[in-house]
């Protein structure tokens, strides 16, 4: 990302410490949102063809569409009014441009101050981004990594949790990286929040003589989570689907896999 286009710093001392004024620019707005507006306009696109094409026709239930898609794309849906006319049976959803123009006029000033009179405003404003780094790497742990708390009591399971999540964190780390360089702008939550559709799931069938079968298999996956895939060079099918028969309710100890 280059400084000199999206950022306009200005150098100022004040009290023996050098004070810059980042004033992020309206482009850096727009382009922090277009990677998800791109699926929020086609996963609107996609309702709008379901409502037109009769396949969803009760209000409440469209309604209840509207809003997965206001809980998915909480940054973007805030500036479009998305409505359903029962009299047109038309769904529109529309830019609310007073509000993004308030939300971009607002959006993105920062002053950093430093004792240091060697630094330039680049090398600052760099410093600030490792800073942001180094506290979402600790957030990262705390709590999505689930890192604390810990309540093992014997030092060397201790020991292997810490390790398992400083593990996960490079892991992590390794996903955002490899997104970023090939220009997807993310973190982990959103990849996360993204294939939270993308699940394993149990089938249990109830067959003849009380005996039971068990499908393990995963879901298919959406478009959302398979441009991840694609991006990252994963396979869309994670699993082949596994077979479990038991004798009613046995537990899986006792049953026979397939």
């Amino acid at each position: 990302m280059d400084l000199d286009l999206l950022i306009r710093p200005v150098e100022l001392w004040a009290r023996g410490q050098m004070v810059w004024v980042f004033q992020v620019s309206e482009d850096v707005f727009g382009l922090a949102l277009a990677p998800i507006g791109i699926h929020h306009r086609a996963d609107v696109a996609q309702l709008e063809k379901r409502v037109r094409g009769g396949r969803l026709v009760k209000p409440i239930k469209i309604g209840e569409a509207v809003g997965r898609l206001k809980e998915r794309y909480p940054r973007v849906a805030r500036y479009y009014a998305t409505r359903y006319d029962p009299e047109t049976k038309r769904l529109t959803c529309n830019l609310e441009r007073a509000k993004r123009s308030k939300a971009e006029k607002l959006d993105g000033s920062y002053i950093i101050k430093s004792d240091r009179e060697d630094l330039s405003a680049d090398a600052a404003w760099r410093f600030y981004l490792l800073l942001t780094r180094v506290e979402n790497a600790f957030r990262s742990l705390k709590s999505s990594l689930l890192m604390r708390p810990i309540h093992h009591q014997r030092q060397e399971r201790v020991e292997t949790h810490i390790f398992l999540s400083v593990l996960a964190y490079h892991l992590l780390v390794a996903i955002e990286k490899t997104l970023l360089d090939q220009g997807v702008h993310t973190s982990w939550a959103t990849v996360r929040e993204t294939l939270r559709t993308h699940q394993v799931c149990m089938v249990v069938l109830p067959a003849d003589g009380g005996s039971v079968l068990r499908i393990r298999r995963a879901s298919t996956p959406e478009p959302q989570p398979v441009e991840l895939y694609e991006l990252l060079g994963v396979p869309t099918k994670i699993m082949p689907p596994r077979k479990i028969w038991s004798d009613g309710e046995a537990p899986y100890s006792d049953a026979k896999n397939t």
